[in-house]
């Protein structure tokens, strides 16, 4: 019997958190640690730039032991193209000495563009863009019903109407899915 796939989450936010951990649940994973930015103090984004190299060293050192073990993290563009945040994670790791990921890497990076409200307005059904701030949950919790059905629906092509930032989003899931999950 397989061993369970892990995953340690990095993220900006408890929205983004309940998205990534039900996700993964769904799909087999056990989120057995998370990092999220402390509310209330300074820039989500800026927290998980900065731990970012730290949780990639912890994890290249840990996987050679632990290769059922995935990093997964989330960060939102903001204002700024999805293509800038993941030159901006790799030059985090530069900065610290550190490979940028490599392919084979299990460390998949998921950024919404606006926020992860774009990605869960669409999963409920209205037309969204990257370019308005969706307003947050009353409960974080929310968005379970949708995000469980993506899960469900992961190997299934996305609608067309789709915002881009949740086709990039797919694009990275092989990194941190494996073939029986």
């Amino acid at each position: 019997m397989p061993k369970q796939v892990r995953a340690v989450i990095l993220c900006e936010d408890r929205q983004q958190e309940v998205f990534a951990r039900y996700f993964l649940t769904v799909c087999g994973i056990r989120p057995v640690r998370v990092q999220v930015s402390p509310s209330g103090i300074g820039s989500g984004e800026q927290f998980v730039r900065e731990n970012y190299p730290r949780e990639v060293k912890t994890f290249r050192s840990k996987h050679p032991a632990q290769p059922d073990t995935r990093l997964v993290v989330l960060t939102d563009a903001d204002v700024w193209y999805v293509g800038e945040r993941y030159q901006q994670l790799d030059e985090a790791l530069r900065e610290n000495r550190l490979a940028i990921r490599q392919p084979q890497e299990h460390i998949g990076v998921f950024i919404p563009k606006r926020n992860i409200e774009t990605w869960i307005y669409f999963l409920k059904g209205h037309p969204v863009n990257e370019e308005e701030a969706y307003p947050h949950l009353r409960k974080q919790s929310e968005c379970k019903p949708e995000v469980e059905l993506l899960a469900q629906n992961r190997r299934n092509p996305l609608p067309e109407n789709a915002p881009p930032s949740l086709r990039d989003a797919c694009q990275e899931l092989p990194r941190i899915l494996t073939e029986n999950v």
